[in-house]
């Protein structure tokens, strides 16, 4: 039964799922930035056709391949440069294809009679994000190309009359979660017992500055995991999160650079930084001369004294003072999302997708450090029901 459910074409996945909003190469960080606090979403796709201008990039959605995604954390990361953090806003006019990950097979693209095991392949061959077309009666009168606004930054999701999804590593842990029987009696183990506990673990100390975690963010978001915050002793006392810090905006970028890992958790929870904590990002900033960063964090805090803000209004992206923009899946406190040895396969499926998070710290009784439970372990040990790859 189970083998016969991993047969299922994934176009099941995709029902209910929104069209893919896009960017195209020829886009600026700037761009990105914008794209990304107007559609309240955490990724923009970035596609090699060009739908914003009159004249058409391709003839037909052949040629409209999506070429990678941007979230917030890659322009902070990027932002975070030496040469950047001196020039933000140059920076933020380089091309968005200097923030793609040169990765390859990190999206890719499949047709929805695909199986569930192809898919499922695909994600432990690495790739984050499926790109599948949606297909509907009403779509299929739409073939035709669709004009836009020159230099327009709508984000438009046709592609020559079609329109795409995207599936993640939850939308298809929660797929299986949602017919777990099938897989008995599998959940029912411990993920002790199962092996799938990696020790290896991203960990940065409380004390050490923000700005030595730089590597590991950009580490983590590639592996869809999180940086563990520990004492001295390795007890787990927070985290570092990319999908905490991609619901942030991108002065964010000047709280690494000056404040400790411990700050940094403070600075980027759920409430927003303390009023303390942007005065002394701002004080540090200005003793080491960084005055366009300084500059960009007064825009940003202060959007209705310069005209060269990211944010057009508190009101459509989120209030300012917060330090966080308002997004599509609201952040979270830096709190850790933990779970012991001795939890069932099927209490940590539950919990990752409860919390929306692709994978769980896992901990002993006095948070000691044991490793990390990931979505694509979870996924790896589904897969050998069906055989050898």
């Amino acid at each position: 039964m189970a083998i016969r459910f991993l047969a299922s074409e994934i176009s099941d996945l995709c029902l209910g799922k929104p069209p893919l909003r896009s960017l195209p190469t020829v886009a600026t960080v700037a761009d990105a930035v914008f794209a990304l606090k107007k559609s309240g979403e955490i990724y923009v796709s970035i596609w090699s056709c060009d739908h914003s201008n009159s004249v058409a990039a391709c003839n037909d959605t052949a040629g409209c391949r999506c070429v990678g995604k941007i979230c917030m954390v890659d322009v902070i990361v990027y932002l975070c440069k030496e040469e950047n953090l001196l020039h933000p806003l140059d920076a933020l006019q380089s091309n968005v294809l200097d923030l793609v990950p040169k990765v390859k097979g990190q999206i890719r693209h499949l047709e929805p009679n695909s199986s569930l095991l192809e898919a499922i392949d695909c994600i432990l061959d690495g790739a984050q994000n499926l790109v599948i077309p949606i297909y509907s009666n009403a779509r299929r009168n739409l073939r035709k190309p669709q004009l836009t606004q020159p230099n327009s930054l709508l984000c438009p999701t046709l592609h020559y009359g079609q329109e795409f999804c995207w599936l993640t590593q939850e939308d298809v842990v929660r797929f299986l979660l949602n017919s777990i029987g099938v897989f008995s009696p599998i959940p029912t183990f411990t993920i002790e017992a199962l092996d799938i506990i990696d020790p290896a673990t991203l960990t940065i100390h409380f004390d050490d500055p923000a700005s030595s975690a730089l590597p590991l963010i950009s580490r983590s978001l590639m592996d869809q995991t999180s940086i563990a915050v520990v004492m001295k002793d390795n007890r787990l006392i927070g985290e570092i999160s990319p999908f905490t810090l991609a619901c942030c905006d991108e002065t964010v970028a000047a709280a690494i650079t000056t404040l400790s890992a411990g700050d940094l958790m403070a600075y980027i929870d759920y409430g927003g930084p303390s009023d303390d904590l942007v005065h002394l990002v701002k004080m540090r900033l200005q003793e080491r001369n960084m005055t366009p960063m300084l500059d960009l964090m007064d825009d940003y805090y202060n959007p209705l004294s310069s005209s060269s803000s990211c944010c057009s209004s508190d009101e459509e992206f989120g209030s300012a003072k917060t330090g966080c923009v308002g997004r599509l899946y609201p952040g979270r406190r830096s709190e850790a999302i933990v779970c012991h040895p001795w939890n069932t396969l099927m209490a940590v499926m539950v919990q990752m997708i409860a919390l929306r998070v692709s994978y769980a710290w896992v901990v002993e009784h006095d948070y000691t450090l044991v490793g990390i439970v990931t979505f694509a372990e979870i996924l790896a040990q589904f897969r050998s029901i069906a055989g050898t790859r």
